[in-house]
């Protein structure tokens, strides 16, 4: 079992992007938050993407609205000529580029006002996932025309499954592509017309179950789309292709829970068969005691003695409260030593639990130096 070094994942110019995933909840945004800084003030040049952050670490990042464009965050120590950018991903607005930037002007306006693109563009399941990638892409190309970054850190959308990081652009670009969107054109084209009794039936069928209007939208929509349809395939591929190169690293976080290790077991199997580059495992919010000699049965015990002989109910309960707290500790060593032995050549790092969100620079700042102990 090996000891996952992240200040020389960092401090390697041939780390170009760094991507934290896993399960909704264990602390990827501030995990990708804190290398980012930490980065930044040891000389790397860094663009944080982040995926929705909780009010005071997007208020640490001096990200106090949402906002699609890099921003500089102040108070960063640049005294080793790093810099840190930061910014929280937009969906609708990242696919509104996308629009503007590969269909004609009058067509891109078709799109933007049609009723089914918007609701595609703002809630359809995959399309922030997808929309993460584009993104990403966009920062890679700008970085190397302009130079503006060396280091991407990426904080993959929060989902019910680790695994649909991965398979959300593939799905986003088969709907756009799919059989079904082309055959609302089937009627307008040639090879189709005869088969419009077909259609036609088919059609009949889906105004009544869907309704006309909503029908009507989405013929619209695939029509103005039409010539769109090959690039999503084409750049999800690019993205892919990306993060299968040997200047990206993966970091799976996970938190000491048996639901989160299952998601963090899966997910390092799947970035194996799909052969992305897995730098390791970040173990998070480790529960830990600064009276590690006292366990959790000498507590309960010490306790019990002082209820029994009425002296300091106060000095009894501070116990108990630490026996829980043991058994806290002995149930997390337990899980994370079973992970590990489950995964010996994957390199790992604990952090422990703290008592407070981050809410600015120094709270990141501590989480590197726990994440880089």
């Amino acid at each position: 079992m090996t000891a996952l070094d992240l200040d020389a994942l960092i401090d390697d110019p041939g780390t170009r992007i760094i991507v934290t995933c896993g399960s909704g909840g264990v602390g990827k945004t501030t995990t990708a938050a804190a290398l980012g800084l930490r980065a930044a003030e040891r000389g790397r040049k860094v663009v944080v993407l982040t995926i929705d952050p909780a009010r005071r670490l997007a208020q640490a990042l001096g990200l106090t609205e949402l906002d699609n464009k890099p921003r500089a965050v102040a108070d960063v120590d640049a005294t080793n000529g790093g810099r840190l950018d930061a910014m929280m991903l937009d969906m609708k607005r990242t696919f509104d580029e996308v629009v503007l930037s590969h269909a004609t002007p009058e067509k891109a306006d078709q799109i933007l006002a049609n009723p089914f693109y918007v609701a595609l563009s703002s809630s359809f399941a995959g399309t922030q996932e997808y929309m993460a990638m584009e993104k990403l892409g966009q920062l890679y190309k700008q970085s190397e025309k302009t130079g503006d970054w060396d280091l991407i850190v990426v904080d993959t959308p929060p989902s019910r499954s680790a695994l649909d990081f991965l398979d959300a652009p593939e799905r986003l670009a088969s709907l756009l592509e799919g059989r079904f969107l082309r055959l609302l054109l089937a009627p307008a084209r040639g090879p189709f017309r005869l088969m419009s009794a077909g259609v036609n039936l088919a059609m009949s069928v889906m105004n009544k179950v869907l309704g006309a209007q909503v029908l009507t939208d989405v013929q619209t929509f695939t029509a103005a789309f039409d010539t769109l349809f090959g690039g999503f395939r084409e750049r999800a591929a690019k993205t892919v292709a990306l993060l299968r190169e040997p200047h990206t690293a993966f970091l799976v976080v996970a938190a000491p829970q048996n639901d989160a290790l299952r998601e963090a077991s899966y997910f390092t199997e799947r970035l194996r068969e799909e052969n992305m580059p897995l730098a390791g495992v970040v173990l998070n919010r480790v529960t830990t005691t600064h009276v590690p000699g006292v366990s959790a049965e000498q507590a309960l015990a010490a306790a019990e003695r002082l209820e029994a002989e009425d002296k300091s109910a106060l000095t009894a309960a501070v116990l108990r409260l630490h026996a829980d707290r043991m058994q806290q500790v002995v149930s997390d060593r337990k899980r994370a030593e079973r992970f590990r032995r489950g995964h010996r050549s994957i390199a790992t790092v604990d952090v422990p639990a703290l008592p407070d969100d981050v809410h600015d620079l120094s709270g990141l700042r501590a989480i590197g130096d726990l994440l880089t102990a």
